[in-house]
């Protein structure tokens, strides 16, 4: 038995999936005309993100950037990288690794779809209110903790532990 009388309208986790779901299709079709899954957009963004602030990522740092699982993020960026959108370059420090670049295309792409994911969430959430937002960007952090890194606070995130709070 549920503790929600009115069932899953009123369970909070319930209205967070169907919310979310609408979002991520709104995105979705936002971006289909441009070529991007939503997953394309979120790590050429974050790989797009890193290089502007004079970093050179590997795949796992792109991965805790956007909170992503690692081996997905090797494909998708291996799907970026033959649609030219990316370069995997030697790592100068660790000669098993590789930086990920983001090309010319791939930023000019990145820019256009900056713009339409952000017209997107217009539509979807309108002008968020302050009270909105401090509660979207609590929530997010939930069982992960935001890290700086020494190449100049990138954010990276990394799982906390597995415990979770009650409640």
């Amino acid at each position: 038995m549920t503790r929600f009388a009115g069932g899953p309208a009123d369970s909070p986790g319930f209205l967070l999936w169907r919310t979310t779901l609408r979002w991520q299709r709104s995105v979705a079709d936002a971006l289909g005309p441009l070529g991007l899954t939503h997953v394309q957009f979120v790590l050429l963004a974050c790989a797009w993100w890193l290089n502007r602030q004079g970093q050179q990522p590997n795949q796992v740092t792109i991965a805790a950037q956007a909170a992503t699982d690692v081996k997905m993020t090797s494909e998708v960026l291996r799907r970026l990288e033959s649609r030219g959108l990316v370069e995997r370059r030697p790592d100068t420090r660790d000669t098993r690794a590789k930086v990920i670049v983001v090309t010319d295309a791939g930023a000019a792409l990145a820019l256009r779809a900056f713009k339409v994911v952000e017209d997107a969430d217009e539509a979807f959430f309108g002008d968020a209110p302050g009270p909105l937002m401090a509660e979207l960007r609590r929530l997010a952090q939930f069982g992960v903790e935001a890290t700086s890194d020494a190449a100049g606070g990138a954010g990276d995130v990394q799982r906390a532990g597995t415990d979770r709070e009650a409640g």
